[in-house]
Protein backbone atom coordinates (compact mmCIF):
# COMPACT_ATOMS: atom_id res chain seq x y z
CA UNK A 1 0.00 0.00 0.00
CA UNK A 2 1.44 3.56 -1.01
CA UNK A 3 0.10 6.15 1.49
CA UNK A 4 1.07 9.99 1.30
CA UNK A 5 0.74 11.33 5.40
CA UNK A 6 0.48 15.50 5.27
CA UNK A 7 1.39 16.82 8.23
CA UNK A 8 2.30 20.99 8.89
CA UNK A 9 4.73 19.73 11.54
CA UNK A 10 7.18 16.78 12.55
CA UNK A 11 10.40 16.46 14.33
CA UNK A 12 12.83 18.47 15.05
CA UNK A 13 8.94 20.49 16.32
CA UNK A 14 9.07 18.08 19.26
CA UNK A 15 4.89 17.07 20.03
CA UNK A 16 2.63 14.58 20.54
CA UNK A 17 1.88 14.99 16.43
CA UNK A 18 5.29 14.51 15.83
CA UNK A 19 5.51 11.57 17.91
CA UNK A 20 2.05 9.79 16.94
CA UNK A 21 2.98 10.50 12.90
CA UNK A 22 7.12 8.42 13.37
CA UNK A 23 5.64 5.70 15.58
CA UNK A 24 2.96 5.14 12.71
CA UNK A 25 5.84 5.42 10.22
CA UNK A 26 7.62 2.99 11.67
CA UNK A 27 5.52 0.61 12.11
CA UNK A 28 3.39 0.63 8.88
CA UNK A 29 7.05 0.37 7.03
CA UNK A 30 7.96 -2.33 9.27
CA UNK A 31 4.50 -4.52 7.95
CA UNK A 32 5.54 -3.41 4.07
CA UNK A 33 3.95 -0.47 3.57
CA UNK A 34 5.22 3.00 1.39
CA UNK A 35 5.04 5.84 3.76
CA UNK A 36 5.55 9.29 2.52
CA UNK A 37 5.61 12.15 4.86
CA UNK A 38 5.25 15.63 3.50
CA UNK A 39 6.15 18.15 6.44
CA UNK A 40 7.80 21.94 6.77
CA UNK A 41 11.24 22.67 6.78
CA UNK A 42 13.01 23.97 9.69
CA UNK A 43 15.58 25.85 8.88
CA UNK A 44 19.09 25.12 8.10
CA UNK A 45 18.57 21.56 9.49
CA UNK A 46 17.18 20.08 6.23
CA UNK A 47 19.49 20.68 3.19
CA UNK A 48 18.34 20.58 -0.43
CA UNK A 49 18.85 17.83 -1.71
CA UNK A 50 17.29 17.51 -5.52
CA UNK A 51 14.20 17.05 -4.51
CA UNK A 52 11.27 18.22 -6.80
CA UNK A 53 9.08 21.69 -6.90
CA UNK A 54 11.32 23.25 -4.04
CA UNK A 55 11.04 20.24 -1.23
CA UNK A 56 13.70 18.67 0.68
CA UNK A 57 14.95 15.74 2.85
CA UNK A 58 17.23 15.62 5.48
CA UNK A 59 20.79 14.79 4.23
CA UNK A 60 20.99 11.27 4.75
CA UNK A 61 17.64 11.32 6.31
CA UNK A 62 14.53 8.78 5.56
CA UNK A 63 13.95 9.49 1.81
CA UNK A 64 10.67 9.23 2.23
CA UNK A 65 10.06 12.56 4.21
CA UNK A 66 9.73 15.41 1.52
CA UNK A 67 10.50 19.23 3.13
CA UNK A 68 8.37 21.82 2.10
CA UNK A 69 10.15 25.00 2.36
CA UNK A 70 8.38 27.04 5.19
CA UNK A 71 8.12 30.62 7.11
CA UNK A 72 7.85 31.40 11.11
CA UNK A 73 4.49 31.22 12.40
CA UNK A 74 3.63 34.42 14.27
CA UNK A 75 3.53 34.62 17.87
CA UNK A 76 4.96 30.97 17.91
CA UNK A 77 8.37 30.35 17.12
CA UNK A 78 8.59 26.98 17.31
CA UNK A 79 6.49 26.23 14.43
CA UNK A 80 6.28 26.66 10.91
CA UNK A 81 4.16 27.69 7.84
CA UNK A 82 4.25 26.17 4.57
CA UNK A 83 5.23 28.23 1.51
CA UNK A 84 1.85 27.34 0.01
CA UNK A 85 3.20 27.60 -3.65
CA UNK A 86 6.08 25.32 -2.84
CA UNK A 87 3.57 22.39 -1.25
CA UNK A 88 1.26 23.13 -4.24
CA UNK A 89 4.33 22.87 -6.54
CA UNK A 90 5.54 19.06 -4.88
CA UNK A 91 1.84 18.03 -4.66
CA UNK A 92 1.20 18.49 -8.23
CA UNK A 93 3.86 16.01 -9.03
CA UNK A 94 2.61 13.28 -7.74
CA UNK A 95 0.50 10.68 -10.02
CA UNK A 96 -2.70 8.43 -8.69
CA UNK A 97 -1.01 5.30 -9.44
CA UNK A 98 1.86 6.64 -6.54
CA UNK A 99 -0.94 7.36 -3.59
CA UNK A 100 -3.00 4.88 -2.49
CA UNK A 101 -4.72 6.73 0.01
CA UNK A 102 -4.02 10.21 1.84
CA UNK A 103 -3.90 10.65 5.32
CA UNK A 104 -3.96 14.21 7.12
CA UNK A 105 -2.44 14.55 10.32
CA UNK A 106 -2.90 18.05 11.38
CA UNK A 107 -6.08 20.35 10.71
CA UNK A 108 -4.41 23.64 9.17
CA UNK A 109 -2.61 24.22 5.68
CA UNK A 110 -2.27 20.50 5.32
CA UNK A 111 -5.29 19.57 5.59
CA UNK A 112 -6.63 21.99 2.70
CA UNK A 113 -3.88 20.43 0.77
CA UNK A 114 -4.91 17.03 1.55
CA UNK A 115 -7.98 17.73 0.39
CA UNK A 116 -7.16 19.03 -3.12
CA UNK A 117 -4.47 16.28 -3.86
CA UNK A 118 -7.10 13.08 -2.56
CA UNK A 119 -9.82 14.67 -5.15
CA UNK A 120 -7.38 15.25 -7.98
CA UNK A 121 -6.20 11.54 -7.76
CA UNK A 122 -9.34 10.33 -6.38
CA UNK A 123 -7.69 8.65 -3.63
CA UNK A 124 -9.36 7.82 -0.36
CA UNK A 125 -8.40 10.50 2.38
CA UNK A 126 -8.73 10.35 6.09
CA UNK A 127 -7.28 12.78 8.81
CA UNK A 128 -6.40 11.92 12.58
CA UNK A 129 -8.25 14.54 15.22
CA UNK A 130 -4.91 15.25 17.26
CA UNK A 131 -5.75 18.57 19.11
CA UNK A 132 -8.91 19.66 21.34
CA UNK A 133 -8.71 22.88 19.76
CA UNK A 134 -11.60 24.30 21.32
CA UNK A 135 -9.98 24.65 24.84
CA UNK A 136 -6.79 26.72 23.75
CA UNK A 137 -7.38 28.71 20.81
CA UNK A 138 -8.19 31.35 23.08
CA UNK A 139 -4.56 31.62 24.29
CA UNK A 140 -3.52 32.39 21.12
CA UNK A 141 -6.13 34.79 20.11
CA UNK A 142 -5.86 37.02 22.84
CA UNK A 143 -9.14 39.38 22.90
CA UNK A 144 -11.61 37.04 21.23
CA UNK A 145 -14.27 35.73 24.64
CA UNK A 146 -13.53 32.82 25.18
CA UNK A 147 -16.81 31.64 23.84
CA UNK A 148 -16.32 32.86 20.66
CA UNK A 149 -13.25 31.32 20.33
CA UNK A 150 -14.43 28.19 21.12
CA UNK A 151 -17.75 28.47 19.37
CA UNK A 152 -15.45 29.03 16.02
CA UNK A 153 -12.88 26.06 16.79
CA UNK A 154 -15.87 23.45 16.88
CA UNK A 155 -17.55 24.84 13.25
CA UNK A 156 -13.86 24.74 12.40
CA UNK A 157 -13.56 20.92 13.04
CA UNK A 158 -17.06 19.50 11.88
CA UNK A 159 -16.68 21.26 8.77
CA UNK A 160 -12.88 20.03 8.28
CA UNK A 161 -14.18 15.82 9.58
CA UNK A 162 -17.04 16.39 6.76
CA UNK A 163 -14.32 16.86 4.38
CA UNK A 164 -13.23 13.42 4.71
CA UNK A 165 -14.47 9.77 4.56
CA UNK A 166 -12.72 8.91 8.06
CA UNK A 167 -11.24 10.33 11.08
CA UNK A 168 -9.32 8.94 13.56
CA UNK A 169 -9.64 9.80 17.14
CA UNK A 170 -6.72 8.88 19.68
CA UNK A 171 -9.01 8.34 22.16
CA UNK A 172 -13.05 7.46 23.11
CA UNK A 173 -13.65 10.91 24.80
CA UNK A 174 -12.29 13.11 21.77
CA UNK A 175 -14.73 11.08 20.09
CA UNK A 176 -17.56 11.79 21.85
CA UNK A 177 -16.49 15.40 21.60
CA UNK A 178 -16.77 15.52 18.16
CA UNK A 179 -20.06 13.36 17.71
CA UNK A 180 -21.16 16.10 20.12
CA UNK A 181 -20.05 19.20 17.66
CA UNK A 182 -22.13 17.35 15.35
CA UNK A 183 -19.45 15.28 13.37
CA UNK A 184 -21.02 12.86 11.23
CA UNK A 185 -18.26 11.29 9.57
CA UNK A 186 -17.04 7.56 10.41
CA UNK A 187 -14.27 7.76 13.58
CA UNK A 188 -11.98 5.09 14.85
CA UNK A 189 -10.54 5.11 18.02
CA UNK A 190 -7.17 4.24 17.17
CA UNK A 191 -4.51 5.37 20.24
CA UNK A 192 -0.82 5.96 19.16
CA UNK A 193 0.78 3.08 21.07
CA UNK A 194 4.63 2.65 22.77
CA UNK A 195 7.46 1.39 20.01
CA UNK A 196 10.14 -1.03 21.78
CA UNK A 197 12.44 1.24 22.73
CA UNK A 198 10.21 3.16 24.93
CA UNK A 199 10.50 -0.13 27.53
CA UNK A 200 14.32 -0.05 26.95
CA UNK A 201 15.62 0.90 30.66
CA UNK A 202 16.90 4.37 31.02
CA UNK A 203 19.34 5.77 33.72
CA UNK A 204 17.87 7.43 36.13
CA UNK A 205 20.97 7.89 38.30
CA UNK A 206 23.01 8.93 35.50
CA UNK A 207 20.46 11.67 34.73
CA UNK A 208 20.43 12.66 38.13
CA UNK A 209 24.23 12.89 38.65
CA UNK A 210 24.53 15.06 35.18
CA UNK A 211 21.89 17.39 36.41
CA UNK A 212 23.29 18.05 39.93
CA UNK A 213 20.58 16.67 41.56
CA UNK A 214 20.76 14.45 44.88
CA UNK A 215 20.49 10.95 45.01
CA UNK A 216 17.68 10.85 47.17
CA UNK A 217 15.78 14.24 46.86
CA UNK A 218 12.30 13.17 46.21
CA UNK A 219 11.74 14.49 42.63
CA UNK A 220 8.47 14.97 40.48
CA UNK A 221 8.20 15.51 36.30
CA UNK A 222 6.53 16.58 34.39
CA UNK A 223 7.07 16.68 30.18
CA UNK A 224 5.10 17.93 27.67
CA UNK A 225 5.10 21.30 25.59
CA UNK A 226 5.75 24.17 28.13
CA UNK A 227 2.19 25.44 26.25
CA UNK A 228 -0.80 27.22 28.33
CA UNK A 229 -3.11 24.14 27.50
CA UNK A 230 -1.05 21.45 29.84
CA UNK A 231 -2.53 23.72 33.20
CA UNK A 232 1.37 23.75 34.72
CA UNK A 233 0.23 26.70 36.46
CA UNK A 234 -2.08 24.65 38.67
CA UNK A 235 0.71 21.54 39.00
CA UNK A 236 3.25 25.28 40.13
CA UNK A 237 0.41 26.49 42.33
CA UNK A 238 0.08 22.41 43.90
CA UNK A 239 3.67 22.41 44.22
CA UNK A 240 3.44 25.27 46.88
CA UNK A 241 1.31 22.86 48.82
CA UNK A 242 3.52 19.90 47.90
CA UNK A 243 6.71 21.67 49.80
CA UNK A 244 5.02 21.80 52.87
CA UNK A 245 4.68 18.42 53.13
CA UNK A 246 7.72 17.23 51.68
CA UNK A 247 10.01 20.30 52.17
CA UNK A 248 12.75 19.49 50.00
CA UNK A 249 10.95 18.63 46.76
CA UNK A 250 11.63 19.33 43.59
CA UNK A 251 9.92 19.58 40.18
CA UNK A 252 11.49 19.07 36.98
CA UNK A 253 9.62 20.82 34.01
CA UNK A 254 10.80 19.21 30.67
CA UNK A 255 9.95 20.83 27.45
CA UNK A 256 9.80 24.04 25.91
CA UNK A 257 7.53 26.47 24.66
CA UNK A 258 5.65 29.81 24.46
CA UNK A 259 4.19 29.75 27.87
CA UNK A 260 7.80 29.12 29.17
CA UNK A 261 8.45 32.75 30.32
CA UNK A 262 5.30 32.93 32.16
CA UNK A 263 5.71 29.98 33.66
CA UNK A 264 9.31 31.02 35.37
CA UNK A 265 7.62 34.12 36.07
CA UNK A 266 4.88 32.12 37.79
CA UNK A 267 7.60 29.78 39.99
CA UNK A 268 9.82 33.16 41.08
CA UNK A 269 6.51 34.62 42.36
CA UNK A 270 5.72 31.74 44.43
CA UNK A 271 9.25 31.65 45.74
CA UNK A 272 9.89 28.39 44.43
CA UNK A 273 12.96 28.61 41.93
CA UNK A 274 15.34 26.07 44.22
CA UNK A 275 12.30 24.02 44.07
CA UNK A 276 11.85 23.64 40.18
CA UNK A 277 14.37 22.48 37.36
CA UNK A 278 13.81 23.36 33.99
CA UNK A 279 14.95 21.01 31.09
CA UNK A 280 14.65 21.36 27.56
CA UNK A 281 13.74 18.75 24.70
CA UNK A 282 15.81 15.60 25.02
CA UNK A 283 16.37 12.66 22.54
CA UNK A 284 13.54 10.33 23.04
CA UNK A 285 15.89 7.49 23.02
CA UNK A 286 18.23 8.26 25.85
CA UNK A 287 17.94 10.74 27.66
CA UNK A 288 14.58 11.42 27.98
CA UNK A 289 14.62 7.19 29.66
CA UNK A 290 17.16 8.71 31.87
CA UNK A 291 14.71 11.53 32.88
CA UNK A 292 11.98 9.35 33.41
CA UNK A 293 13.95 7.34 35.05
CA UNK A 294 15.26 9.41 37.50
CA UNK A 295 11.88 10.79 38.41
CA UNK A 296 9.95 9.35 41.74
CA UNK A 297 6.44 10.36 40.32
CA UNK A 298 4.87 11.48 37.25
CA UNK A 299 2.73 14.49 37.54
CA UNK A 300 0.07 15.64 34.93
CA UNK A 301 -2.80 17.79 34.85
CA UNK A 302 -3.84 18.86 31.54
CA UNK A 303 -7.59 19.20 30.18
CA UNK A 304 -6.75 18.97 26.74
CA UNK A 305 -4.84 15.51 26.10
CA UNK A 306 -6.63 13.39 22.95
CA UNK A 307 -4.73 10.81 24.35
CA UNK A 308 -1.56 11.52 26.75
CA UNK A 309 1.81 9.77 25.41
CA UNK A 310 3.68 11.24 28.29
CA UNK A 311 1.95 8.76 31.04
CA UNK A 312 2.44 5.62 29.03
CA UNK A 313 6.06 6.73 28.46
CA UNK A 314 6.60 7.54 32.08
CA UNK A 315 5.03 4.06 32.78
CA UNK A 316 7.10 2.00 30.36
CA UNK A 317 9.92 3.10 32.38
CA UNK A 318 7.97 2.15 35.92
CA UNK A 319 7.79 5.45 36.96
CA UNK A 320 4.40 5.85 38.81
CA UNK A 321 1.56 8.13 37.65
CA UNK A 322 -0.08 10.95 39.67
CA UNK A 323 -2.36 12.46 37.35
CA UNK A 324 -5.87 13.83 36.91
CA UNK A 325 -8.24 11.93 34.32
CA UNK A 326 -9.56 14.13 31.46
CA UNK A 327 -10.27 13.57 28.04
CA UNK A 328 -7.46 10.94 26.16
CA UNK A 329 -5.73 10.85 29.95
CA UNK A 330 -8.95 9.01 30.97
CA UNK A 331 -8.72 6.50 28.55
CA UNK A 332 -5.02 5.65 29.58
CA UNK A 333 -5.56 5.44 33.45
CA UNK A 334 -8.98 3.39 32.94
CA UNK A 335 -8.34 0.62 35.02
CA UNK A 336 -4.82 1.71 35.47
CA UNK A 337 -3.00 0.15 38.90
CA UNK A 338 -0.02 1.64 38.46
CA UNK A 339 -1.23 5.44 38.79
CA UNK A 340 -2.92 7.34 41.44
CA UNK A 341 -5.96 9.45 39.55
CA UNK A 342 -6.83 12.89 41.02
CA UNK A 343 -9.08 15.77 41.19
CA UNK A 344 -7.21 19.08 40.11
CA UNK A 345 -7.53 20.12 43.63
CA UNK A 346 -4.43 21.72 44.50
CA UNK A 347 -4.60 19.77 48.40
CA UNK A 348 -5.74 16.47 46.88
CA UNK A 349 -3.29 16.32 44.11
CA UNK A 350 -0.25 17.23 46.64
CA UNK A 351 -1.74 14.24 49.15
CA UNK A 352 -1.19 12.16 45.92
CA UNK A 353 2.06 13.26 45.10
CA UNK A 354 3.74 13.51 48.43
CA UNK A 355 2.09 9.78 49.04
CA UNK A 356 3.82 8.61 46.37
CA UNK A 357 7.66 10.41 47.29
CA UNK A 358 7.53 9.61 50.34
CA UNK A 359 6.55 6.01 50.50
CA UNK A 360 9.34 3.86 48.70
CA UNK A 361 7.14 0.26 48.92
CA UNK A 362 4.28 1.90 47.65
CA UNK A 363 6.07 3.54 44.95
CA UNK A 364 8.29 0.91 43.98
CA UNK A 365 4.68 -1.81 43.74
CA UNK A 366 3.25 1.31 41.47
CA UNK A 367 6.06 1.49 39.13
CA UNK A 368 6.03 -1.75 38.71
CA UNK A 369 2.26 -2.16 37.95
CA UNK A 370 2.71 0.92 35.50
CA UNK A 371 5.22 -1.28 33.38
CA UNK A 372 2.90 -4.39 33.38
CA UNK A 373 -0.21 -1.55 32.36
CA UNK A 374 2.23 0.03 29.55
CA UNK A 375 2.73 -3.24 27.50
CA UNK A 376 -0.51 -3.18 26.45
CA UNK A 377 -0.37 -0.24 24.42
CA UNK A 378 1.89 -1.84 21.36
CA UNK A 379 2.15 0.39 18.64
CA UNK A 380 2.84 -2.78 16.12
CA UNK A 381 -0.97 -3.97 17.38
CA UNK A 382 -2.05 0.06 16.59
CA UNK A 383 -1.02 -0.02 13.25
CA UNK A 384 -1.87 -3.11 12.28
CA UNK A 385 -5.73 -2.00 13.06
CA UNK A 386 -5.09 1.44 11.06
CA UNK A 387 -3.62 -1.18 7.94
CA UNK A 388 -7.54 -2.48 8.59
CA UNK A 389 -8.97 0.96 8.50
CA UNK A 390 -6.50 1.74 5.30
CA UNK A 391 -7.85 -1.03 3.43
CA UNK A 392 -11.51 -0.38 4.36
CA UNK A 393 -11.24 2.73 2.73
CA UNK A 394 -9.68 1.55 -0.38
CA UNK A 395 -12.25 -0.86 -0.85
CA UNK A 396 -15.11 1.59 -0.40
CA UNK A 397 -13.35 4.02 -3.07
CA UNK A 398 -15.22 6.89 -2.57
CA UNK A 399 -14.04 10.53 -2.75
CA UNK A 400 -15.57 13.17 -0.17
CA UNK A 401 -15.64 16.50 -1.98
CA UNK A 402 -14.91 19.84 0.30
CA UNK A 403 -18.67 20.06 0.48
CA UNK A 404 -19.36 16.72 1.84
CA UNK A 405 -20.85 14.73 -1.02
CA UNK A 406 -19.53 11.49 -1.79
CA UNK A 407 -18.66 11.25 -5.53
CA UNK A 408 -19.00 8.16 -8.00
CA UNK A 409 -15.77 6.76 -9.30
CA UNK A 410 -16.36 7.69 -12.49
CA UNK A 411 -15.39 10.97 -11.59
CA UNK A 412 -12.17 10.64 -10.23
CA UNK A 413 -8.86 10.72 -11.72
CA UNK A 414 -8.63 8.69 -15.08
CA UNK A 415 -5.35 6.86 -14.15
CA UNK A 416 -7.40 5.71 -11.23
CA UNK A 417 -11.03 4.74 -12.98
CA UNK A 418 -9.03 2.79 -15.39
CA UNK A 419 -7.47 0.66 -13.12
CA UNK A 420 -10.94 -0.09 -11.53
CA UNK A 421 -12.17 -1.29 -14.56
CA UNK A 422 -9.33 -2.87 -15.11
CA UNK A 423 -9.63 -5.34 -11.96
CA UNK A 424 -13.53 -5.17 -12.13
CA UNK A 425 -12.56 -7.44 -15.62
CA UNK A 426 -14.71 -4.03 -17.09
Amino acid sequence: MKILMLSDVFFPRVNGVSTSIQTFRADLQALGHSVTLVAPEYGASHEQSGAPAGASNASGADPQIVRIPSRPVPRDPEDRLFVWSKLMAYLRTLRPDEVDLVHIQTPFMAHYAGVRLARRLGAPLIETYHTYFEHYLHHYVPGLPAALTRYVARRFTVAQCHDVQAVVSPSRQMAEALRAYGVQTPIEVLPTGLPPLCFKHGDGARYRAMQGIAPDRPTALFVGRVAHEKNIDFLIEMLVRLREMVPNVLLIIAGEGPAEAHIRALVTARGLDAHVHYQGYMDRHTTLLDCYRAADAFVFASRTETQGLVLLEAMAQGTPVVSTAVMGTADVLAGVQGAVVVPEEIEAFAAGVARVLTDRTLRASLGELARQEALRWSSRHMAERLVKLYEQLIEDDLVVRPAGDRVAPATVAPARVAAQEEVRGT
